[in-house]
């Protein structure tokens, strides 16, 4: 991000958290986004949750290309820059969520919204939402969902690690629960984005 003042006054930070408590690891860490960072592209996003690139890269494409409606706009190249400033855990799901806020942004027509939630299991089977790096690295294994926000489809998923087909269920449950949070948070953000136009 090339020299952004707070001074700006196209530069909006929203913040957000799911303060209700379902248990131990079972949370979300407070999100940020800005929007209109970048002066050149039509949309520019950056969103923070918290405080392998080419894999990374092909799962966010088709993410993103499940949802575009590009019939709409034949011969056109839709590019989208996520560039990764810090990582504290949970990184492809949050790049999943700028891209989604990017591509809003810009005002490219969508089926849905989507959104990205990672779970991990730890040694003993307990699902943490939205790990940390370090809960990641001691995880036995981390799981990745991008969900719509019509009907909770999966539209992709990652995984690393091993894992039972009922552990596995119980992780994409906690997600579809998850992305509701994430969903409302999109929400919140652009009303008072657009409320302030």
């Amino acid at each position: 991000m090339e020299g952004t003042t707070q001074t700006d006054a196209k530069i909006r930070t929203e913040y957000g958290t799911d303060s209700s408590s379902r248990g131990p690891g079972c949370s979300l860490r407070h999100f940020a986004c800005e929007q209109n960072l970048l002066s050149r592209p039509d949309g520019s996003a950056s969103f923070l949750q918290g405080v392998a690139e080419k894999s990374r890269e092909r799962l966010i494409r088709n993410t993103c290309e499940a949802v575009v409606l590009g019939a709409l706009h034949p011969r056109t190249s839709i590019t989208i820059v996520l560039q990764v400033i810090s990582d504290a855990g949970s990184l492809l799901a949050c790049c999943l969520n700028a891209a989604c806020m990017a591509l809003v942004d810009a005002g490219v027509p969508m089926q849905a919204l989507f959104c990205g939630v990672t779970c991990a299991l730890d040694t003993d089977g307990t699902l943490m939402l939205d790990p940390t790096a370090k809960q990641e690295k001691e995880a036995r294994a981390v799981l990745t969902f991008a969900l719509d926000s019509v009907e909770q489809k999966l539209l992709m998923s990652t995984t690393k690690g091993l894992f039972s087909d009922a552990e596995l269920q119980q992780c994409l449950a906690a997600a579809q629960a998850a992305s509701q949070h994430v969903f409302r948070f999109y929400r919140e953000s652009l009303q008072r984005r657009y409320s302030k136009s």
